[in-house]
This record gives structure tokens, C-alpha cells and sequence, in this order.
């Protein structure tokens, strides 16, 4: 087993690990003897979370080794927690099997994603821990926990935080593959999406909106439609399509963004935004995000415009997407539909934290609740009051991990406190 004692940070680098150890551990046995013999431990993975949520002050875990398929089936696939969306995806396809979404970038880790509800956008689509129908973890005392779907602690165990122990394998829902077409309009008036939001949203199986809070108008909308899904026209709205491939931030070069214009592909090539061949980014940003209520979207968007002067400067883009409801415990779309506001900031955490409580404190009225790998300053009492099931995510804690092995100052501040 690998150890290292040097410092990480993450992948934007605006946070730098407490870690005391860095452990790469290559087998099974090896990981539960780690996670037996440690009293501080939490797993590191693709480190694309902006906060202190996979952080640690004892032992940091990589699993980068266990990034395998283990099993595939008709219905599901079963994997390793480190494979990342990308090279899980091209695996899938290879057999004519998909899986129902993707986020925008396909170079994140299954189980880092699913453990912080990450998602891409669509009316119908949950996020990725919707498609999550089994799952193992080795537990604080080292002992196996598997749980499947209609097990009366799955639900609160697949969103887990990094709290309840080390995933080890997560089994997921699979269906045939299929093709999508992606589009793009450009300068669709703000108000003509006020006015005809679910129109907009539902024009295709997955509908970005990027803005960047400036001129009254959304930038781009980025259309990804099921190649057996009929098209849809935005002009009547006021919109233009776009006659080449764009990236969503002016002036950056556009093969790193997956194909448009129309071109038919495979699912995995469209339903992101950026190709896994490219690095998306050169990591120089800091990013938020807030789930509103489908039912108050429409108020939400008018408070973020309503403040468009002061986040336009600190801005680099800002992405609007749908998902649908579920029944996880920890999950923000928890029994109820969302819309996801985005914000992709520049690199001045100075000016972002101070503009951040003005927008959490616009949007709290309306339910909001922040993405768990993002950087957000809402008040962790606030947050507990948005999750009906938290007491017994707490229970699920200290029944997998009574002595706190897995806790940091991320689950104390926010989950934990009272």
C-alpha cells in the first residue's frame, strides 16, 4: 500500500487538504485494515469539491486503484467506486447500454458524485444517485454493509456525505443506448423564459441555460433531445440558433465542448457539456450552486436578476438546469422537483463571500438549499431545517460509524450541530 505524506489540494485550488497521511491503498484487505486501524479517516477522489466536505485531519484515502467493472448485466452495471463517468460510459455504450444522465463534466468519480447528489439537468431526470440501485461499504469497525434499493436504510445511504463509511462498490441502473442531438440558441429574451419557463425546459430531454446576468437575456440554451424526440424551435420566443459550435464562456476554444449543431452521437458524447479527451478547465475558478423548488423558480430567477449588477463582475457563467424529484434522504430534491441556479465565479473568494450571503439570504424565503461540493455561507441551521429525514440520517451515522471516524468539521458544522 502506497502512502504519502505531501499536501493536496483540490482541483481548483482554493482549498488545501488538513490531511496528516495520503494512503493509495491497492486491495480490499489493505483498505479494511486502513479503515479499521485509523480514527480520522475520509476518501479522496476526483477532489471537484470546492469546500471541506472530503476533508480530514487524520488519514485521506485514495481509490484510485479500484476503478473497475466488476459485473454488467441487461438491467444494471455494477462497479467500483473510483471509475470515473467518462470511461464508465464508453464501456456501456460498447455494449448498447447507457445510463440515464450525466453531468456536465464526465471526468468525475461515481461514488464522489453520487455522495453529494451531483446531477445534469432534464424535467424527467433525478440526479446521478437516482440511478444507484445497490450499494457496499466498509463501516468504522471494518465489517461489510451492503443495502439495496427497498431496504428500509438505502435511501439515506446512498447520498451519504462521506458519513457512513467507504463505499466499495456501487451497482447502477442501465438502460439501452441511444442518440442525442444537441442544439443551441442563442439570446433568449429573460423575460420570454419568465413567461414560458417549463416551454423552455422541457424542449428536450436535457435543457441547459447559460447567462451570465447581463443585457436581459440567457446567453445560450443548450438543448440535448433524444435522436427519437422531436425538435424544437425557440425562435418564436425570441432566440437565434447558433450557426457553429460555442463553449459556454466567450472566446474559449470549443473542442472542449461536446458536439452540437444538430450532429447526431452517442448519448455519452452529448449528454455533457465538455469531452473527457479535454481538460475542462484550467481549474482558475470557484463555483455555487443553489436548489430552489420547482414551484418558486420563477420568483428565484427574478431575485438573481434582481441582483445581476453586483454578480455580473465576479461572474465567469452562470447555469440554470431541472431535476426531477426523489426519494433520498440527503439528496436537495428530496420528494420535491428543483431548479438548480449555477455559478461559475472568478477566482476572488473576497468578493464571492461577500456577495454570497446576499443571494442565500434572496433565495432562503423560497427553500433553497445548497449543493453539498459547493462553496455556499447559508447558515448550517438553516440547512437542517431544509431536510425532513436529517434525524435519521443521523440515526444511519451512528449506526455505521459510532465512533466518529468518518465525522470532520464539514458533518459536525452541518449535519451534526444542534
Amino acid at each position: 500500500m502506497l502512502l504519502h505524506t505531501m499536501v493536496e489540494s483540490n482541483w481548483a485550488a482554493n482549498y488545501v487538504y488538513r490531511a496528516a497521511r495520503l494512503h493509495r491503498p491497492e486491495t480490499i484487505e489493505q483498505l479494511r485494515e486502513l479503515v479499521t486501524t485509523s480514527t480520522r479517516l475520509k476518501v479522496l477522489g476526483t477532489r471537484h469539491s470546492f469546500n471541506d466536505i472530503a476533508d480530514t485531519t487524520g488519514d485521506h484515502v485514495s481509490l484510485e486503484h479500484f476503478d473497475r467493472v466488476l459485473d454488467v448485466g441487461s438491467s444494471t452495471v455494477t462497479v467500483e467506486p473510483a471509475i470515473k463517468y467518462g470511461t464508465l460510459a464508453i464501456y456501456l455504450h460498447a455494449r448498447g447500454l447507457a445510463i440515464h444522465n450525466l453531468a456536465s463534466l464526465p471526468h468525475i468519480s461515481v461514488a464522489g458524485a453520487v455522495a453529494t447528489a451531483t446531477h445534469g439537468s432534464g424535467d424527467r431526470n433525478g440526479n446521478l444517485a437516482t440511478a444507484v440501485a445497490a450499494i457496499e461499504l466498509i463501516t468504522a469497525n471494518g465489517e461489510t454493509k451492503s443495502l439495496s434499493r427497498g431496504d428500509a436504510e438505502f435511501d439515506g445511504a446512498v447520498v451519504s456525505l462521506g458519513a457512513l463509511g467507504v463505499v466499495t462498490r456501487l451497482t447502477f441502473d442501465v438502460m439501452p443506448a441511444f442518440e442525442v442531438r444537441q442544439a443551441v440558441f442563442e439570446n433568449l429574451p429573460f423575460d420570454a423564459l419568465l413567461a414560458h419557463f417549463d416551454d423552455v425546459t422541457s424542449a428536450a430531454y436535457s435543457v441547459s441555460l447559460f447567462t451570465d446576468w447581463r443585457g436581459g437575456a440567457i446567453n445560450q440554451v443548450w438543448l440535448k433531445r433524444r435522436d427519437d424526440d422531436p425538435g424544437v424551435d425557440l425562435t418564436s420566443l425570441g432566440a437565434m440558433p447558433a450557426t457553429r459550435d460555442v463553449h459556454p464562456l466567450p472566446g474559449m476554444p470549443t473542442e472542449n465542448c461536446t458536439r452540437q449543431m444538430g450532429v447526431p452521437g452517442p448519448w455519452h458524447e452529448r449528454l455533457p457539456h465538455f469531452r473527457m479527451e479535454f481538460t475542462p478547465s484550467s481549474g482558475e475558478e470557484l463555483q455555487s450552486e443553489f436548489f430552489v423548488p420547482r414551484e418558486h423558480a420563477i420568483e428565484a430567477l427574478r431575485s438573481v436578476n434582481d441582483l445581476r449588477d453586483r454578480i455580473a463582475p465576479l461572474l465567469q457563467i452562470s447555469e440554470i438546469r431541472t431535476i426531477a424529484a426523489d426519494n433520498l434522504w440527503m439528496s436537495p430534491c428530496y420528494r420535491q422537483p428543483c431548479v438548480g441556479i449555477h455559478f461559475t465565479w472568478k477566482k476572488d473568494w473576497p468578493g464571492v463571500s461577500a456577495l454570497l450571503p446576499t443571494i442565500e439570504q434572496r433565495l432562503a424565503p423560497l427553500g433553497a438549499r445548497p449543493h453539498w461540493g459547493k462553496l455556499f455561507t447559508m447558515p448550517a441551521e438553516q440547512i437542517r431545517s431544509r431536510y425532513a429525514r436529517l434525524n435519521d440520517f443521523r440515526e444511519l451515522m451512528r449506526a455505521c460509524d459510532a465512533q466518529g471516524k468518518f465525522r470532520n468539521a464539514f458533518l459536525e458544522r452541518n449535519i451534526l450541530a444542534s
